[in-house]
């Protein structure tokens, strides 16, 4: 995604917790704790991924993305797609992806990645100081910037 910042891979935690498990230290009972609402967006709002699950190895993981922000309001918590995070990326300033990969299979589940979406990384007007929300704004931003960067924000607009 375009605006994908501050991200956070968990890739290390999950080879660590997977060697004790292979290992004998942890039991799959420990780490195949999947709840049902998990599992639940897993089947309806999940991803489909070609990667095996590395407990069972019977089925491919589902990666679910869950919200959070303060714009989002009520719908803070839910688990979206990957289409419908790029349409709130353009339309809200700021918030918070945590992406869980889960089978659903043996209930196998980790979180693999987090990172902030949102408006605020896409364009510098938040530098300007500038509300190019009103016309003022827009001629003001206008004025303070060179010809193709003005283009560029009417073509958006």
């Amino acid at each position: 995604m375009r605006s994908q910042r501050q991200v956070v891979d968990y890739s290390l935690q999950k080879r660590a917790l997977l060697r004790e498990v292979h290992s004998g230290r942890v039991g799959t009972y420990e780490v195949c704790d999947a709840s049902p609402y998990l599992k639940n967006a897993a089947r309806f709002h999940g991803e489909p991924t070609e990667t095996l699950c590395p407990v069972c190895r019977r089925e491919n993981l589902t990666h679910v993305n869950y919200i959070y922000g303060d714009e989002l309001k009520q719908s803070a918590g839910q688990a979206r797609t990957r289409a419908e995070l790029s349409v709130l990326a353009m339309t809200l300033r700021e918030f918070q992806v945590y992406v869980v990969e889960v089978c659903r299979g043996c209930d196998w589940n980790h979180l693999v990645e987090q990172f902030l979406l949102g408006r605020d990384g896409v364009s510098g007007d938040e530098g300007l100081g500038v509300d190019t929300g009103s016309a003022a704004g827009a001629a003001a931003s206008a004025s303070a910037t060179g010809p193709a960067v003005r283009r560029r924000r009417e073509a958006r607009r």
